[in-house]
């Protein structure tokens, strides 16, 4: 069985519901979907929430965004079943222009109140680059990440925030802990050696994303394997983590 290690003494994790929130479809997958197959073998109902239609993520010039869209939609559903998980959802804003608007917001707190997870896992909006990877994040990412952060708290919680949805019966919601997908900073590690397998098995099903899925299963592990070692764990993943306390 996989295991948790705090870096800050916190205290183990079990969900009884977890939802991911991403921009894209395969974000997740890529990001926590070792941990969201650990929640989901201890017994969570795992959900997943996409922002946009991803239609603009390919180089095939042959392709409309909408029969992109249709495709992505199809993989991410197939990769969340690999996992175990139960149900995604497709908000459809369109791909490389997310805006944190009320509108996204009001849409993000209606799954959250709908869901109502223990655990939200989504994007580090902090994250504008990373020099040592070299690499820039997608502006999408960090939208969905900061929308998704200012609905967990304080929009979803209280009753006055978008008051036409409490009455129209969606009831505020508490979520109690965030993890926030971060590559090169974390606080909290999840060894993911018993879910590695599922997790390159998801990305698998992303064939319009994935070229060569070995070289990306020997990337994942590369990636999983640095995370782990100063744990003693053979893969892991890191997030940053935080406990709501209010």
């Amino acid at each position: 069985m996989p295991e948790q290690t705090s870096l800050l003494n916190q205290p183990i994790i079990k969900p009884k519901i977890v939802l991911g929130i991403a921009a894209h479809p395969d974000d997740l997958d890529y990001s926590a979907s070792g941990t969201m197959a650990f929640f989901a073998s201890l017994g969570a109902k795992v959900h997943y929430l996409i922002l946009t239609d991803g239609g603009q993520g390919t180089s095939d010039e042959n392709i409309t965004p909408e029969q992109l869209t249709k495709t992505r939609e199809n993989e991410q559903k197939k990769a969340l079943q690999i996992l175990g998980g139960q149900t995604v959802q497709f908000l459809g804003y369109p791909d490389g222009n997310l805006k944190n608007t009320t509108e996204l917001k009001k849409d993000i707190i209606k799954v959250i109140r709908t869901i109502r997870p223990d655990v939200v896992i989504t994007m580090d909006p902090t994250v504008i680059y990373s020099a040592k990877r070299g690499m820039i994040n997608h502006p999408d990412h960090r939208i969905a990440g900061q929308a998704t952060l200012d609905c967990v708290y304080p929009l979803a919680r209280d009753h006055l925030a978008y008051p036409e949805l409490y009455a129209q019966g969606y009831i505020p919601h508490k979520t109690k802990t965030v993890l926030l997908t971060n590559f090169d900073t974390q606080n909290f590690i999840v060894d993911i050696t018993k879910t590695i397998n599922l997790k390159i098995a998801a990305l698998k099903a992303h064939v319009s994303q994935i070229e060569d899925i070995e070289q990306t299963a020997k990337w994942i592990k590369e990636n999983s394997s640095i995370i782990g070692k100063s744990h003693s764990y053979q893969y892991a993943e890191g997030f940053v983590r935080i406990d709501l306390r209010v």
